[in-house]
C-alpha cells in the first residue's frame, strides 16, 4: 500500500512575493506546474489548465515555475527569460500564454515580436532579455524543481505533493477535487508520464 512518503514534496514553498500566481491566496488548492515553453507535453498541459482553472474558480490557484530542459529544447531557456522580462512589466501571464500558443516560433525575433504584441516597452524588454537579467531567477526555479523531484516536464504539485498521475483534464481535475475535499493531495494510480 503506498504511503505519503513515496511522493516527493515541493522543496520551495509558494510565495506571493516571488511566484507567478493566478488565483487567490485563500484557495483551498494550490497547483504548481514546473514547465518548459518548448515542451510539447507542456503545450498539451497548457490547454488542459485553460479548461480546468476557470471551472475551479476561487477554490484553486495556479503557480508556474520555470524548468527549461536546455539539452533537448534549445529555445526553452530564452523563452523563460522572455516571460520573466514580461513579468518585470506586469505581463507575465500574457507572455506565458502567447509562448505556449506559439510554441513552434520561439526564436529571439519571435520573442521581441510578442513583446510588442502584448504592449511591452520593447526596448526595455530587449535590453533585459539580451543582458540575461532574469537567468538567476530561472535557475532558482530549476534548482527548486530538482530538489522537489522534478525530472521531466510538465510536473505538477497539488498542495505541495507531486502529482504522479497523468495530466489529462479528467485525471487532473479529479486529483484537484480530491485535494480540495480532503485538504491534501489525492494518491492517483501510478502512471508513466511522458518526459520531454
Amino acid at each position: 500500500m503506498p504511503n505519503e512518503s513515496e511522493s516527493p514534496t515541493l522543496s520551495m514553498p509558494v510565495s506571493d512575493r516571488r511566484d507567478h500566481i493566478q488565483g487567490p491566496a485563500t484557495a483551498a488548492v494550490t497547483l504548481v506546474e514546473y514547465g518548459d515553453y518548448q515542451c510539447p507535453y507542456c503545450g498539451e498541459a497548457y490547454g488542459v489548465l485553460k479548461k480546468l482553472m476557470p471551472k475551479l474558480g476561487d477554490s484553486a490557484r495556479l503557480v508556474f515555475r520555470n524548468f527549461p530542459l536546455t539539452q533537448i529544447h534549445p529555445h526553452a531557456e530564452h523563452a523563460a527569460e522572455a516571460a520573466e522580462a514580461a513579468n518585470a512589466q506586469g505581463k507575465f501571464w500574457k507572455m506565458h500564454d502567447i509562448l505556449y500558443e506559439r510554441q513552434t516560433a520561439l526564436e529571439d525575433e519571435d520573442l521581441v515580436s510578442y513583446a510588442g504584441e502584448i504592449g511591452l516597452d520593447v526596448a526595455r524588454f530587449q535590453a533585459e532579455l539580451f543582458e540575461r537579467k532574469f537567468i538567476d531567477r530561472i535557475r532558482e526555479d530549476f534548482q527548486s524543481g530538482v530538489r522537489s523531484g522534478v525530472n521531466g516536464t510538465p510536473t505538477f504539485f497539488i498542495n505541495g505533493r507531486r502529482h504522479d498521475g497523468p495530466f489529462d483534464l479528467q485525471t487532473l481535475s479529479e486529483a484537484v477535487m480530491m485535494a480540495m475535499n480532503s485538504g491534501q493531495e489525492a494518491r492517483p494510480h501510478k502512471h508513466h508520464r511522458p518526459q520531454a
